[in-house]
C-alpha cells in the first residue's frame, strides 16, 4: 500500500530524544524547545516564536490575545479544519464564513469587506496547501477597519508571500508540526507574535498565567500568578524530534518540491486537455509543497478516482467538508453572501501521496495509475 502520508524522519530524531532524557528535562521549555524557538525567530524573522502543544492551541492563544469576547464576530473561510473555527467559538465569537477563490482555495479577499460589521474583531486567514492568501489586500482591509489578523499557517511553514514568511505578516501566526505536516513533532505547533506589545502577555498566557519565563530570564526575583492562562508548552522530547528536522529544513523542503514538480509535469497535459485542474501558485507566492492536489470534473469523478486508486493500493484522499454546512458551523456561524465556490470546488479536490523521501518507484506508480484512470474517462 502506498500511503497518503508518512511522518518525516531524517535519522537524528532518536539521538536528540535520548539527549533530552539524559538532560533530565522532558517537560516544556527545555533546551530543544529553545533551539526550535530561536530557529523560527531567526529563519522567519519573527519577533517571537513559541512552541505549543498543537496548532489548535496556538490558535486558541491567538483568539485570547485578540481579546475576542462573546458577541464579537470573526471572518474566516469555511474551507478549513475545525480548529480554525474552534479557537474563536471557545471564546464566544460568532463565525462569519466567506467564499473562497477557486484558483488557490484561499479566502477571497474581495469578499471580506462586505462581511464586516460593527461587531467584527478579527480576520482569520488560512494559507491552504502552503500557498499564501492575498495578504497585502487583507492587511489593508484590517488597518482600515482596525481589525486583528490571525494567520492559520498550519500548512505554511517555509512558504513566503512577497519574501515574507507566512505566519509573520498578520498580528499572530500559527504553525502546525503534526505528523501530517512537512516538519513534525507528532503533536505540536507554534505561535508567532508579530506585534511586540503582545509578547509578555503571550508568555504569561502560555505559562499557566504566570510570569515564569521572566523569572527564568532573571527579570523578576520570583514568579507569580499574573493573569489567566493555560499550559501550552510542548514536551522537550517532542521538540527534540522536531529539532532534527529543522536542522535540515531546506533539504526536506527541496525534496518535497521535487515530488510536487514531478506531479505537475506528469499531469500538465491533462490540464491542457481540460480533464482536470492543477494547483495555482500566484507570482507573489513561494510555496512549500505541503500537498499536491488535483481537481476532477465533478464529485462523481473524484469518488471514482479515489476508489480506483485504492483498488490499486494507493491512498488518495479528499479534504475538508466546508464548515458552514457542518452541524457546529450551522450552530455557531453564518455564511456571508453566496457560496459560489466553497462547496463546489471542495467536492472536486483530491490529494495525492506526498511526503519526505517518497520512494521514486511509488511515485512512478501513483502517476502511472492516475494517468491510466483519466485516459479511460
Amino acid at each position: 500500500m502506498i500511503h497518503f502520508n508518512v511522518p518525516p524522519f531524517v535519522g537524528t530524531e532518536f539521538q536528540y530524544m535520548h539527549e533530552a532524557v539524559e538532560n533530565h528535562k522532558i517537560s516544556g521549555d527545555g533546551p530543544f524547545t529553545k533551539r526550535c524557538n530561536e530557529w523560527m525567530q531567526n529563519h522567519f524573522d519573527a519577533k517571537k516564536a513559541m512552541l505549543t502543544t498543537s496548532c489548535s492551541s496556538a490558535l486558541d492563544m491567538a483568539a485570547l490575545l485578540c481579546d475576542v469576547h462573546p458577541g464579537d464576530e470573526v471572518i474566516l473561510p469555511s474551507f478549513t479544519f475545525s480548529s480554525t473555527a474552534n479557537a474563536f467559538v471557545l471564546v464566544g465569537a460568532k463565525l462569519v464564513f466567506v467564499d473562497i477563490r477557486p484558483d488557490t482555495m484561499n479566502i477571497d479577499e474581495k469578499k471580506i469587506e462586505e462581511a464586516i460589521t460593527e461587531k467584527t474583531k478579527v480576520i482569520c486567514v488560512v494559507h491552504y496547501a502552503g500557498v499564501s492568501c492575498e495578504m497585502d489586500a487583507i492587511m489593508g482591509i484590517a488597518r482600515a477597519h482596525n481589525l486583528k489578523v490571525v494567520e492559520d499557517a498550519a500548512q505554511g511553514v517555509m512558504s513566503t508571500y512577497k519574501g515574507k514568511a507566512l505566519g509573520t505578516i498578520g498580528h499572530f501566526g500559527c504553525f502546525s508540526f503534526h505528523e501530517t505536516k512537512n516538519y513534525s513533532m507528532g503533536e505540536g505547533g507554534a505561535i508567532l507574535i508579530n506585534d511586540e506589545q503582545y509578547i509578555e502577555k503571550a508568555e504569561i498566557l502560555r505559562e499557566k498565567g504566570t510570569n515564569r519565563s521572566q523569572f527564568y530570564r532573571g527579570q523578576v526575583a520570583k514568579y507569580n500568578w499574573i493573569d489567566f492562562g493555560d499550559s501550552y508548552l510542548a514536551s522537550d522530547i517532542n521538540a527534540a524530534y522536531l529539532w532534527a528536522q529543522l536542522e535540515v529544513a531546506d533539504k526536506i523542503n527541496q525534496n518535497r518540491l521535487e515530488t510536487w514538480e514531478r506531479y505537475r509535469d506528469a499531469f500538465k497535459v491533462l490540464e491542457e486537455k481540460g480533464i482536470l485542474e492543477l494547483p495555482y501558485i500566484p507570482q507573489a507566492c513561494v510555496h512549500n509543497a505541503h500537498m499536491f492536489y488535483i481537481k476532477c470534473r465533478d464529485l462523481e469523478t473524484r469518488q471514482s478516482f479515489i476508489q480506483y486508486m485504492r483498488d490499486n493500493d494507493i491512498l488518495c484522499v479528499f479534504h475538508y467538508v466546508p464548515l458552514h454546512s457542518a452541524p457546529a458551523g450551522l450552530k455557531y456561524g453564518r455564511f456571508q453572501g453566496v457560496d459560489k465556490y466553497t462547496t463546489a470546488e471542495s467536492e472536486r479536490l483530491v490529494r495525492l501521496p506526498l511526503y519526505y523521501n517518497i520512494d521514486n518507484k511509488d511515485l512512478d506508480r501513483v502517476i502511472e495509475k492516475a494517468l491510466t484512470f483519466f485516459d479511460t474517462i
